[in-house]
C-alpha cells in the first residue's frame, strides 16, 4: 500500500514522503496514528499543491531576508555604555542591547537571537556584528559603542 507521510516516521521516512508499506502495517500502525495517510490520486494533489506552497513561501522569504540585509548593510547603530579610566567598558555591549538600541533609533524590530557578537564589545569603537536573518543570508551591522 502506498502511504503519504504526514509527520516524520524513524523507520519509513520523512514528512511529505511517499513509501510503499505493507498493508497491515499500514492499516493497524500508520493510519490510525495519522502518521500518513492513504495515497489515493486526491491526495497525491493536495501534496503536489502543498509543496508548490512551500517552496512559494521559502523564495519569498528568502527575498525578504536578502532586502533586510541591504537595508542593515546601510545601517548604524550607536549605543552608549558607562566609562571608567582608559576608555574600558563597565561590562560588555550584548546582542539584546544592540537589538533594542536598533528599534529605537530605526524602527526594526529584531530577535536578539538572529544576532551574532563573536567576541564581547568591551571597548569604545565601531565593530561590524553579523545578523542571521534566514540559514542562506547572513547581514552586517554597524555598532559605535560611545562612552557617557
Amino acid at each position: 500500500m502506498k502511504v503519504i507521510l504526514i509527520q516524520d516516521v524513524k523507520a519509513l521516512g520523512k514528512k511529505g514522503e511517499i513509501v510503499e508499506i505493507n498493508d497491515g502495517y499500514a492499516r493497524n500502525f500508520v493510519l490510525p496514528k495519522k502518521l500518513g495517510i492513504e495515497a489515493t490520486a486526491k491526495n497525491m494533489n493536495d501534496l503536489k499543491l502543498q509543496k508548490q506552497n512551500d517552496a512559494k513561501v521559502a523564495a519569498e522569504n528568502l527575498a525578504e531576508a536578502k532586502t533586510m540585509a541591504e537595508k542593515l548593510g546601510k545601517l548604524t547603530v550607536n549605543a552608549k555604555v558607562k566609562v571608567g579610566e582608559g576608555g574600558k567598558t563597565f561590562g560588555s555591549v550584548s546582542s539584546k542591547e544592540i537589538a533594542e538600541e536598533l528599534e529605537k533609533q530605526h524602527g526594526i524590530k529584531l530577535d536578539k537571537k538572529k544576532i551574532v557578537v563573536k567576541d564581547p564589545i568591551k571597548n569604545i569603537g565601531s565593530y561590524t556584528v553579523a545578523v542571521k536573518l534566514h540559514p542562506e543570508v547572513t547581514g552586517e551591522l554597524k555598532v559605535k559603542v560611545e562612552g557617557m
